[in-house]
């Protein structure tokens, strides 16, 4: 669940008082705690580059498991069933960033450290889905991340919408509820999947993630931005080993994909898609060539000086 503000907003969020910075970290900190703690249900939309799509959504806190569904109610019908954090099964081809890798989980916000990345501030107060918001603003230090201006229900801390601008105040991606219930806690059978949901299965190289993690590493990062899981797995059409590394700064996050070329040839691509910027280079090794994939919600500059900055330490990489 993410943001972005209107440019009148946002420019506000510019010269915010200081001494609402700490009341600022006390609400990321009721939201960090909000989706571990508190179920409801509801339907939101979600915006980028001017295509909407609406969804409902149940979400269900029950003794320490957080189970969610989410269904989109216009188009195909697309679905995504997850536990605390990780997929179970997916339906249709989702919208990039509201399907979640299946082994991500859950992660916890850490107002402390976003605000060395981020300055972080309370700019007022809004009306969303009939219920009363308090207005956060999270605006980047740098030119390596995106700002949000996050909706946060007063009585339970949740994001009732959340907008994400680029550097130049364009609009990048929405989300807003237009319902929402937190008093009647979903039932089994609302968050059952349906019969077209496919369950989620990885063929998971156990010696490979640890091979993965080892070998490859970026001589450039954001400040800010630690890897945060490794992994490895085969292509389902080719079978080659695809090494996946991911990396966050406790809100963005993006993922670098390594694939073998075996005398593959291919072209260097890069396209942005809202907030979703992808960039493929080719990097030749002594072992042969690779491809590095870039994808994440970062600038697409950012993205292309990651995957050109990626090296092996067992065959040292170049361009």
């Amino acid at each position: 669940m993410r943001a972005i503000p209107l440019l009148t907003l946002l420019l506000g969020g510019w010269f915010i008082v200081p001494a609402h910075a700490d009341e600022a970290q006390d609400w990321l900190t009721r939201l960090g705690q909000a989706e571990q703690q508190q179920s409801f249900h509801g339907t939101f939309v979600y915006e980028r580059n001017g295509s909407f799509s609406t969804h409902n959504i149940w979400h269900r806190v029950q003794d320490g498991q957080v189970r969610e569904r989410l269904l989109q109610l216009d188009g195909s019908a697309q679905e995504v069933v997850r536990i605390d954090g990780h997929t179970q099964c997916v339906s249709g081809t989702l919208i990039a960033g509201l399907g979640d890798a299946p082994d991500s989980s859950a992660r916890t916000l850490d107002p402390q450290k976003l605000k060395n990345w981020y300055d972080l501030a309370v700019i007022g107060k809004s009306r969303v889905a009939g219920r009363s918001a308090v207005i956060v603003s999270v605006t980047p230090r740098d030119q390596h991340r995106y700002g949000f201006e996050l909706h946060l229900d007063r009585e339970t801390g949740l994001p009732l919408k959340s907008l994400l601008l680029n550097d130049k105040g364009r609009l990048l991606e929405r989300f807003q509820f237009t319902r929402l219930d937190t008093t009647d806690v979903p039932r089994d059978s609302e968050l059952q999947a349906s019969a077209e949901c496919k369950p989620v299965a990885l063929d998971r190289d156990k010696a490979s993630v640890v091979k993965a993690s080892q070998a490859w590493h970026s001589d450039w990062l954001p400040p800010g931005f630690e890897l945060t899981s490794s992994s490895a797995h085969r292509d389902a059409d080719t079978k080659i080993l695809v090494n996946s590394l991911m990396y966050d700064d406790g809100l963005a996050r993006f993922s670098v994909f390594l694939e073998p070329l075996n005398g593959e040839v291919v072209t260097d691509t890069r396209t942005q898609l809202g907030p979703t910027a992808a960039v493929s280079r080719r990097l030749t090794t002594s072992q042969g060539a690779v491809m590095v994939t870039v994808v994440g919600e970062i600038p697409i500059g950012t993205a292309e000086r990651i995957a050109l900055s990626m090296r092996n330490d067992a065959t040292a990489s170049k361009q």
